[in-house]
C-alpha cells in the first residue's frame, strides 16, 4: 500500500513538471512565431489569466484528485485482463476524450454550466495562458461526473493522470498564439485539435462558438457534425458575441449572479 501510494505521488509530482515544461515551451513559442501580435502590452491580461491557476492547482490536490481516486477503487465491474498495458490505456483515452467532447458541448448548450464556462471564453484575446482561464466551478462539476465514468468503465486512476497530463498538455497547445507552418497544421489537424481549429471554437460569432468542442482528437466534431467550416484569420474578434470580459474577481463571482 506504501509503495502505491509512493508511485501516485511520484505520477502526480510528474503531472505537474510535464504541464509546467509545456507551458513555457509554447508560452516562449508563441513570442517567438506569433500569429497575431497584440498591439498592446499583455501583462495585466497574463497576470489576471494565471490568477486562476493557484486556485485550479489546490481544487486538484485537495478535491479531483482524491474523488477520481476514489472512483477508480470502486469500479462496477472487473477489467479484463486483455484491457491491461497500452491497449487499455489507449481505450481510456479514447473514452475520456470522448466524455470531453459531450461535457464540453453540455457547459455550452446548459444555461447552468455555459455560466462557468463563459469565464473561459470571455478572454478577448487568445494564447496559453487563455487555457489555465477555467472557472473552478466548472472544473468542480466536471469532477462528478468523470468520477461516474470512471466507476462505469473501470478506468485506472494512472490512466485518469496520464490523460489528464496530455489534456492539459494539448489545450495548452490550441489556445496557443503558435504559427505552425500551414501543411504541418494541415496534416496534424486530421487528427489532433490544432490552434487553427480551436481559435475558430473562440470567435466572437455564437455559431462558430458553439463548434469544434474536441479537446485531444478532432475526429469527434466532424463524427458529430460539429465541425465549424470557418477558417481562422488574424482579424478574427475573439471572445463571447455582446459581452466584454471582466476583472478576475468579477469573472469569479459573475457565474453566481443573476442576469
Amino acid at each position: 500500500m506504501e509503495r502505491r501510494r509512493i508511485k501516485m505521488q511520484n505520477l502526480i509530482e510528474y503531472k505537474g513538471w510535464i504541464v509546467a515544461g509545456v507551458f513555457v515551451l509554447l508560452f516562449a513559442a508563441e513570442h517567438i512565431r506569433p500569429v497575431v501580435t497584440y498591439s498592446f502590452h499583455p501583462v495585466k491580461r497574463i497576470i489576471k489569466n494565471l490568477s486562476f491557476w493557484p486556485f485550479n492547482i489546490g481544487l486538484s490536490l485537495a478535491f479531483i484528485l482524491p474523488v477520481t481516486y476514489w472512483a477508480s477503487q470502486h469500479a462496477l465491474l472487473a477489467r479484463h485482463e486483455i484491457l491491461g498495458g497500452l491497449t487499455g490505456l489507449a481505450l481510456d483515452i479514447l473514452i475520456l476524450d470522448l466524455f470531453i467532447y459531450w461535457w464540453h458541448r453540455a457547459v455550452h448548450e446548459m444555461p447552468f454550466f455555459w455560466r462557468f464556462h463563459e469565464v473561459h471564453h470571455l478572454d478577448e484575446h487568445l494564447d496559453t495562458t487563455s487555457a489555465i482561464r477555467f472557472h473552478f466551478g466548472e472544473i468542480f462539476f466536471a469532477t462528478f461526473v468523470r468520477a461516474a465514468l470512471v466507476i462505469v468503465f473501470a478506468v485506472p486512476f494512472t490512466s485518469v493522470v496520464i490523460f489528464e497530463v496530455l489534456v492539459l498538455a494539448f489545450t495548452l497547445f490550441h489556445h496557443s498564439n503558435m504559427a505552425l507552418p500551414q501543411r504541418l497544421e494541415n496534416a496534424l489537424s486530421k487528427i489532433i485539435i490544432t490552434p487553427s481549429i480551436h481559435w475558430v471554437h473562440h470567435h466572437a460569432i455564437r455559431k462558430d462558438t458553439d463548434s469544434n468542442y474536441g479537446t485531444i482528437f478532432s475526429f469527434w466534431d466532424r463524427l458529430f457534425r460539429s465541425n465549424s467550416k470557418t477558417h481562422r484569420s488574424s482579424n478574427m474578434k475573439i471572445g463571447v458575441e455582446g459581452r466584454k470580459d471582466k476583472q478576475f474577481l468579477k469573472l469569479l463571482l459573475s457565474p453566481f449572479i443573476s442576469r
